[in-house]
């Protein structure tokens, strides 16, 4: 039996919400596991909480340059957000961006790559820009879609400046149709993925580990109303094909119109587009994202500096 730490449970009541009492539970009935805690909490409908809800973003600006048929999407990191605000940071950002569309996109790739203003490398780069500016930074990741024919659109969430933010999403569309329209269809369906933040494009791309886990929270939510197995059978499959719904792009509710899904809307649009429309690819990058940022205790800092 795993010993169940004041701070094993202080870690599962930030990540799942849930009190105490009903965390130090939820870790004794699972041998101190984090992860099967939160599913027996969800399962016993104490917390509905993401393993990730505790985390805290880390600070910087996502990136976004685009040519048309290619796009990329890159997240620089910085310690504080003054930096993100720093006109040289922000350049450095958007310079990092454009070198990367001419790499295939992997963060490796970007930080070999040369940067022009410089003509040293991209990870050089950012090493020299570290201390000119004074704060450590990390090229963290990267993302970059591409079509033979068709566009790739683009999309940055609180803007910092152009083509720099907070949330940076890049959308391909495969089609020879008409490109305003494909442009148009792909910054709608851009806006609509950093609002709902899809699992895949498609219900059968649904990571399958993802998929099991949900279905067995479902089975152990339905067991707890007594109901016979060929009852629960049938609800599990009911909760399953919602669940899908919900996290599969193409047939989630639009936001730009909630009547019809994204799948129906891309069928609609290659009326205007005069081709056929398929979405090839996506890619969401929130700053942040999954980092853990140590909290910190400003007036124990001050007063630690005081006493020298």
């Amino acid at each position: 039996m795993a010993e169940i730490t004041a701070a094993l449970v202080k870690e599962l009541r930030e990540k799942s919400g849930a009190g105490m009492m009903d965390c130090k539970k939820a870790l004794a009935e699972n041998n101190g596991d984090i992860e099967a805690a939160i599913d027996w909490l969800r399962a016993k409908g104490i917390s509905k909480a993401d393993k990730k809800s505790g985390r805290t973003a880390a600070e910087g600006l996502v990136g976004i340059a685009s040519a048309g048929h290619k796009a990329v999407v890159v997240e620089l990191n910085s310690e504080t957000d003054f930096v993100a605000r720093n006109d040289a940071f922000q350049d450095l950002v958007r310079g990092i961006a454009n070198v990367a569309l001419s790499t295939d996109g992997t963060v490796d790739a970007i930080a070999a790559a040369t940067y022009p203003a410089s003509g040293k490398p991209v990870a050089d780069t950012i090493k020299d820009a570290i201390a000119t500016i004074g704060e450590n930074m990390t090229l963290r990741r990267s993302a970059k879609l591409e079509v033979e024919h068709g566009v790739v659109a683009t999309y940055v969430h609180n803007a910092a400046g152009d083509g720099i933010g907070k949330l940076g999403v890049l959308v391909a569309l495969k089609s020879v149709g008409d490109k305003e329209v494909l442009t148009s269809l792909g910054r709608q369906i851009a806006m609509h993925i950093a609002a709902t933040n899809p699992l895949a494009i498609r219900s059968e791309e649904v990571d399958a580990a993802v998929a099991e886990r949900e279905r067995n929270v479902f089975i152990e939510q339905s067991r707890e109303s007594g109901k016979p197995e060929a009852i629960i059978e049938k609800m599990v499959e009911g909760r399953m094909r919602k669940f899908f719904e919900e996290v599969a792009l193409l047939s989630q509710a639009f936001v730009i119109n909630p009547d019809v899904t994204v799948g129906q809307a891309v069928k609609d649009a290659e009326k205007l587009a005069g081709a056929h429309i398929e979405v090839t690819g996506m890619a969401r990058l929130l700053l942040g994202d999954g980092v853990e940022k140590e909290a910190s205790d400003f007036a124990a800092e001050v007063a630690a500096v005081a006493k020298g």
